[in-house]
């Protein structure tokens, strides 16, 4: 099993914390839905009671673990513009750790807002810190981590409006800094994962009241 699939797995086992994190962003899902590298489903199945859902992905193979027919699953590149639908505009469409996998983030963004309805709105998810990018992220394929500042002057250049950005997970962020720089593992281990679901529910919501100095990714709510 490759890493990318393994990470997969283990964060599937986070439930809470995958389903705290949906609500995050709920009151803007609405209408037709589109979520940007669906993976093997950690977040699908929590997007389909707020409206029509499409899901794309460009591995085949995640697809089928993904299958749903109540959801529209295909394949689909947003980097290079290639879906498996057409003429297809999404009221909101949901990007949740995807954009640090993809070399030409800004040519994916662009995309994602041609797809977007006027008046939509993108929600993205992305790792945070420079200073945290480490063993994981190389062995995981991402490209970077993000500063939450210039991803909003990135989105701004595009004229989307910022609705909303905030760091999120300061325990994930802790835990992200020991494996992957202090200890240099190259993998999420399931076996954490599944203990931070268990204590995460006092820390995240801690954070429901204020925005920690410190976390593992950057939510951001753009409207087109």
């Amino acid at each position: 099993m490759d890493n990318g699939t393994q990470t997969l797995e283990s964060m599937s086992q986070a439930v809470w914390y995958n389903q705290w994190t949906v609500k995050k962003f709920e009151s803007f899902l609405k209408g037709d839905i589109l979520e940007v590298g669906c993976g093997i489903g950690n977040f699908t199945n929590f997007l389909k009671k707020y409206g029509n859902v499409w899901v794309i992905d460009i591995n085949e193979n995640y697809l089928k673990q993904s299958a749903d027919p109540d959801i529209k699953i295909g394949l689909g590149d947003i980097e290079k513009g290639e879906y498996f639908f057409t003429k297809q505009k999404f009221d909101t469409i949901v990007c949740l750790n995807v954009l640090e996998h993809i070399k030409d983030d800004k040519r994916a963004l662009k995309n994602m807002q041609e797809l977007l309805k006027t008046d939509g709105h993108l929600i993205l998810l992305v790792p945070a810190y420079d200073f945290l990018f480490g063993e994981i992220d190389k062995s995981i394929g991402h490209f970077r981590r993000y500063d939450k500042n210039q991803l909003k002057s990135l989105l701004n250049d595009m004229d989307f409006k910022i609705i909303k950005s905030r760091v999120i997970n300061f325990l994930g962020g802790i835990g992200w800094f020991l494996s992957s720089k202090l200890f240099s593992e190259n993998r999420i281990n399931e076996s954490k994962i599944k203990v931070f679901n268990f204590i995460a529910p006092f820390f995240l919501s801690l954070e429901n009241l204020i925005e920690p100095p410190l976390g593992t990714s950057i939510l951001i709510i753009a409207k087109k």
